[in-house]
């Protein structure tokens, strides 16, 4: 049966209260810690509510569905695991490949969550759309971030990048492919991306 309060969709945070913000937070945190421990299955709204001491209504006022949610811990998540200070390194290209990598050696670390954030993010439920698009748009912001550097084609590199690393932790957790075999990945199309990009510049 559908929920009557899942259309009620909030993503622009800045327009709640802080009570609501602090509530809203905390139900990314449950949702969080149950991923974390039991994967994908563990994650539901009822007990998200319980663990956040919530009514589980209260839960479909923050979040359409079990996908949105997860979407949003990703988005935190992401934001922890790419804080805004620019990647370490001497070039682009060095900064640039130690941050995909970084990226996915934090997620095989956390395996379990990340697979069930990833789940998430890539289901064809339209009540993560939004969710989706900001957390792309946040990973395109630290990747341009970590280039630094003019280059040519930037929001092409930035795209390609984006779609590399999705595809990379779709290997990474769900084909269960090696953490050196997808590093590997990352930083050869880190690399080989900026080259060709840079490569097009008139000589």
């Amino acid at each position: 049966m559908t929920h009557p309060d899942r259309t009620a969709h909030i993503t622009v945070t800045r327009s709640l209260s802080r009570d609501q913000q602090a509530r809203r937070e905390r139900l990314i945190a449950a949702a969080r810690a149950l991923a974390d421990a039991g994967g994908y299955p563990a994650v539901t709204m009822h007990d998200v509510a319980d663990r956040a001491g919530v009514a589980r209504a209260t839960v479909y006022r923050y979040f359409a569905t079990k996908d949105h949610l997860l979407t949003e811990v990703a988005a935190v998540w992401a934001r922890e695991i790419t804080p805004g200070d620019p990647a370490p390194g001497a070039t682009p290209e060095e900064r640039l490949t130690g941050l995909l990598e970084r990226i996915v050696v934090v997620a095989a670390e956390n395996l379990t969550l990340a697979s069930a954030v990833v789940q998430a993010a890539t289901s064809g439920d339209p009540g993560v759309d939004a969710a989706r698009t900001e957390l792309f748009a946040q990973l395109r912001a630290r990747l341009s971030a970590a280039i630094g550097d003019p280059v040519p084609g930037r929001e092409d590199v930035e795209v390609v990048l984006g779609h590399v690393l999705l595809a990379a932790l779709v290997s990474l957790t769900s084909l269960r492919r090696p953490v050196d075999e997808v590093t590997a990945l990352v930083r050869t199309s880190g690399r080989l991306v900026l080259r060709g990009a840079l490569a097009a510049v008139p000589g």
